[in-house]
């Protein structure tokens, strides 16, 4: 099933509950949640506590991205403020098994994500424990940067692990996902779509993420 996850990192946080409240009633069925500390990327951005805040104005699951070097450090305040899936990045976990089942023993679906340069095989032997696997299709720590052509490569590479390992973990795609781009996401092989600029740049929540399914639930039926 295709879905779409607006990405909060875009949205105008001044109405952050309102912006929210727009991309649901727009088709959007998780809240993707960018975690920075200013170290693995170059950005600082969003804690336990915003989730905290956040989590009485909806009842979609949060997907908390964590883009930093330390995650396992932050997995019980995270599943304290409500989060419900949790992604680390294979470069930044040396014990990347036990930071899965940490955000399981938590309550959580783990993740795992890779960067743009990191192959697909070295997640091989997590495959089978993860929630869903995130493909950063940009270089990670900014917000509305284009699509890495070479991300399309990895979707089909885990589409196929997935069918040939008897799998079901998600594939989700992070980074310039827009009109021009989900087509390709969703032929690939994508069916957990994470918006941000193209969901939220335009100030119109509702209208772009109803486009952004439109388009992507076309190129579903096509392939």
């Amino acid at each position: 099933m295709i879905e779409l996850l607006p990405s909060i990192l875009a949205s105008d946080f001044a109405r952050l509950a309102d912006e929210v409240h727009a991309a649901e009633a727009g088709g959007g069925t998780v809240i993707h949640v960018d975690v920075m500390d200013g170290h693995f990327v170059p950005n600082l951005t969003l804690g336990p506590p915003l989730v905290k805040s956040l989590r009485k104005h909806t009842k979609l699951p949060f997907d908390v991205h964590m883009m930093v070097e330390r995650p396992d450090d932050f997995v019980a305040a995270f599943a304290e403020a409500g989060a419900n899936w949790m992604s680390v990045h294979y470069e930044a976990c040396p014990h990347l098994h036990r930071s899965l089942s940490l955000i399981r023993e938590h309550g959580m679906e783990p993740g795992v994500v890779i960067n743009p340069a990191t192959p697909v095989e070295v997640i091989l032997p997590v495959l089978p424990m993860v929630h869903h696997v995130l493909v950063m299709s940009v270089n990670p720590g900014f917000g509305g940067q284009k699509f890495i052509p070479f991300s399309l490569d990895k979707i089909r590479r885990l589409k196929e692990l997935r069918q040939e390992l008897g799998l079901t973990f998600r594939i989700e795609v992070d980074g310039g996902v827009d009109a021009e781009t989900i087509a390709s996401v969703v032929t690939a092989g994508a069916d957990l779509l994470v918006a941000g600029s193209a969901v939220f740049g335009g100030g119109h929540a509702e209208q772009q993420a109803r486009l952004l399914l439109e388009l992507a639930r076309k190129a579903a039926a096509a392939a």
